[in-house]
């Protein structure tokens, strides 16, 4: 007969857990513990759940990135192959104990005095209590005898308290299992790629076994995943492949960092997290799930339709005009791009033609122009310090003259350019920036070029700016109302008429325009150069939509127009916003505000009709003399800046003058200075009003010029 020697550290042992044995039951001391409704409020994921305004979950963002936790699994969620292996790895008589095992002591005991390795008498109610008290953790080195008669303790105290069931669901939601990965939701889906209630019997003995060696090799998690197999009846006792398994398990990693429909609103929601965010992760904002949805659906179905068109991106904003909420934010195109972490309602892009109804508003505002008054859409040069500026309308064609509502709606770009001849540049990037439009250049910087949208801006600010003439000129930060006007509401309203009237764009979108809805909306379309951005801003009384397409990289597409591109996504996003039976009032137009006057007009070159006008600036007829003479100045052009040549004496030196037309005569800043079809000027400094008039004085085409350097002085006097 053999006799093993007791060793110090033995004894050492089996005193403590003989200790335990006599003196843990009769303990009445009253032990510090927390509910089970308490422990569960206050468990905190690594992810965020982001959620939409009706309290549905629209994205899991991941915000802690030192331990991985998913949401918090009730016990009725884990699959019952799971609860077996798990009592009967870790606690086989958990539901007929009080919090300890005393067979189980007794034999850990009797075992740790003969020096015997025994799988320990911890209970999952003992194991429970290490996890919701510090004090009561294994160290590196152990737990010391006060630790492990306080954590004896505790655990009574604990059944005292709670179920069985709470017990166990608080376990598997607070163990640790291997490496970051904490909690049954953590474990299931990162290594099995699914939910907790989906895992079989061997997928449970794996994660059984992890509990008791979480760090273990995959070979060794094998064998005890098998020596739990062999503890359940109905397993079968079938370890065959076990090892293969369990090995392509442990390199699983199927919890992605973010999962959902608005990932890149999460991050923003993320961002401006705060101490009122609650406990628990979980933040409600002003999304709407099913517009979401709608949206990103929509926006990845038009996109494969245009697949072999070069283009591969796009992103939709949708707000509430009165309150500014965000209703729907699409960043990217998602699987179909190839740069899907870009956030395209943030990036920054040229926005084309979409400034133009901000620039005729405000010349509308300035009594510069009225909805009826005549621009000449036809070929210019205009002078700049860069040398000369030529706009083309985007088919390359003139229309002659039109008026205001046709070049704005019909989107020409000659017209534009000439009303920001008027307006200026640095007046037009004033008022952008009163819109929210936070240009990074001045209004120099972009010359005449700012009127046909060669700035860059984000989707949100101009869809915001958007917004504001839904609002009649009211303009306000996103998420919040309107609270300042920084456009006259008579022209806001203007403006707005003009974008909802299919008659004006059909001389460039044809009179059966997509663009057209059943109910009121006023929209607009824009193409930045070469095809690299596409846009389709728009409103009805109650949304206003922004949608970009194109590619992230900056690549411009092949033959994606505002009406091929981003208009009908527009347009199907609209259709659904307002497509509910039980909305009693639909979009109706604005109300025209004090100030405005509604009369018929008769147009030299377009049918008659009735416009609208700011008060006092309403005219019957609108006609030019240039239109039935053709007079018009040739040479120099509008905006012309003429430096004076320092070597040649200034009373020798002149400009030349040129003009088409009869009967002409030439005008300098409101003074007749010469006749003729052609006239030499000295040239002075300053700024000057070029004019050619006709023998009833009446003014028939006028340009800006400006002339630089050293004028002629007089002798100074000795």
């Amino acid at each position: 007969m053999m006799i093993k020697r007791i060793t110090a550290g033995a004894a050492a042992n089996a005193f403590a857990t003989i200790m335990i044995a006599c003196y843990a039951a009769p303990v009445s001391a009253i032990v510090n513990s927390v509910t089970f409704d308490e422990v569960k409020k206050n468990y905190q994921s690594s992810d965020t759940l982001i959620l939409d305004r009706n309290g549905e979950i629209i994205q899991r963002l991941r915000t802690d990135l030192t331990v991985r936790k998913g949401q918090w699994v009730a016990l009725g969620d884990v699959s019952q192959a799971l609860r077996t292996a798990l009592v009967l790895s870790e606690d086989k008589r958990f539901y007929s104990h009080s919090g300890v095992d005393w067979q189980a002591v007794s034999a850990a005991a009797w075992a740790n005095l003969w020096n015997t390795k025994t799988r320990g008498a911890s209970t999952i109610t003992m194991q429970l209590t290490g996890l919701l008290d510090d004090d009561w953790r294994q160290r590196s080195g152990g737990r010391s005898i006060f630790q492990k008669l306080g954590q004896t303790v505790s655990a009574q105290s604990l059944e005292r308290e709670w179920r069985k069931d709470q017990i166990l669901e608080a376990y598997l939601n607070l163990v640790p299992f291997r490496g970051e990965l904490v909690g049954i939701d953590a474990l299931s889906r990162t290594l099995f790629g699914k939910a907790a209630h989906g895992l079989d019997m061997r997928e449970s003995a794996i994660a059984a076994a992890l509990v008791r060696a979480p760090n273990a090799n995959a070979a060794q998690v094998a064998k005890r995943a098998c020596d739990v197999l062999k503890t359940i009846p109905s397993s079968g006792d079938d370890c065959a492949g076990l090892d293969m398994l369990t090995a392509t398990t442990l390199q699983h990693r199927d919890y992605p960092p973010s999962e959902g429909i608005a990932p890149h609103w999460a991050q923003q929601v993320v961002k401006k997290k705060n101490s009122s965010t609650p406990a628990n992760n979980r933040i409600k904002t002003s999304l709407s799930a099913p517009i979401q949805r709608y949206a990103l659906q929509t926006l990845q179905q038009r996109l494969r339709e245009l697949v072999h068109r070069h283009v591969e991106d796009g992103a939709i904003l949708v707000l509430d005009n009165a309150s500014g909420e965000v209703l729907a934010w699409v960043g990217s195109s998602g699987d179909l791009s190839r740069a899907a972490q870009v956030d395209g309602v943030l990036a920054q892009r040229q926005p084309g033609s979409t400034l133009k109804p901000f620039l005729y508003g405000q010349a509308i505002a300035q009594r510069r122009v009225t909805a009826a008054s005549l621009l000449d859409d036809s070929g210019t040069q205009i002078q700049t310090a860069s040398g000369l500026y030529i706009p083309q309308n985007y088919d390359h064609q003139f229309k002659g003259w039109v008026s205001v509502r046709t070049a704005l709606a019909a989107s020409l770009n000659v017209p534009a350019v000439r009303t920001l001849v008027m307006v200026s540049p640095a007046a037009f990037h004033q008022q952008l920036q009163k819109l929210g439009l936070a240009l990074k250049e001045s209004g120099d910087f972009y010359g005449y070029s700012l009127a046909l949208g060669s700035a860059e801006v984000s989707l949100l600010q101009l869809t915001n700016a958007y917004r504001a003439l839904a609002n009649g000129g009211r303009v306000g930060e996103v998420g919040k109302p309107p609270n300042e006007t920084v456009l006259d509401p008579r022209a806001a309203f203007i403006v707005s008429d003009i974008l909802n009237d299919p008659l004006a764009r059909s001389r460039t979108f044809g009179s059966d325009s997509l663009l057209a809805t059943r109910f009121w909306t006023a929209v607009k379309t824009g193409t930045s150069k070469d095809m690299r951005d596409n846009w389709a801003l728009g409103y009805s009384s109650r949304y206003t939509v922004g949608v970009w397409v194109g590619n992230a990289s900056g690549a411009p597409m092949q033959d994606v127009s505002g009406t091929t591109g981003a208009a009908p996504i527009w347009v199907d996003i609209m259709n659904f916003l307002h497509h509910n039976p039980r909305q009693s009032i639909p979009s109706q137009a604005p109300k025209p505000p004090a100030g405005l006057v509604q009369m018929p007009v008769q147009l030299a070159t377009e049918a008659s009709r009735k416009e609208w006008f700011v008060a006092g600036t309403e005219q019957a007829q609108f006609a030019t003399y240039s239109i039935a003479t053709n007079a018009r100045i040739t040479s120099p052009t509008s905006g012309s800046i003429i430096a004076i040549d320092p070597d040649i004496p200034p009373n020798r030196q002149r400009l030349n003058f040129s003009a088409k037309g009869s009967g002409l005569r030439w005008r300098m800043d409101g003074k007749i200075f010469a006749n003729g079809n052609t006239a030499q000027w000295m040239p002075w400094p300053g700024k000057h009003t070029v004019q050619i008039v006709d023998a009833k004085n009446q003014v028939q085409d006028e340009v800006q010029i400006e002339v630089r350097g050293a004028g002629v002085v007089a002798p100074m006097k000795k």
